[in-house]
């Protein structure tokens, strides 16, 4: 029996859905580690970023200026909740945009 070898075209094709059937199974079942590890990264970071800003901002404030309450903490509790705003609204609007 001789078999007939592929033509580059036809191998091509072969590979590219294989690739595809490989990518849409591994969709189904959830293996999109690193998309999800990247996720938690900018939402770790969208909320540590004004968190620690308010932790500097206060600490120059609290050297600078002498209250009876102190600026690091207001502010630190103020970029967190800055930072959880904003993590909220992007992972609303990336949800959104899966929807449609």
């Amino acid at each position: 029996m001789d078999k007939k070898k592929p033509t580059p075209e036809e191998e091509l094709t072969k590979k590219i859905s294989d690739d595809v059937k490989h990518r849409l199974r591994s969709k189904r079942e959830g293996k999109e580690i690193m998309f999800g590890m990247g996720v938690f990264g900018i939402i770790g970071w969208s909320i540590t970023v004004p968190t620690l800003l308010g932790v500097a901002l206060g600490l120059y404030l609290d050297g600078r200026f002498q209250v009876r309450f102190s600026w690091t903490l207001t502010l630190m509790f103020a970029g967190l909740i800055v930072g959880c705003l904003n993590a909220w609204r992007w992972i609303s609007e990336k949800t959104n945009s899966k929807r449609k």
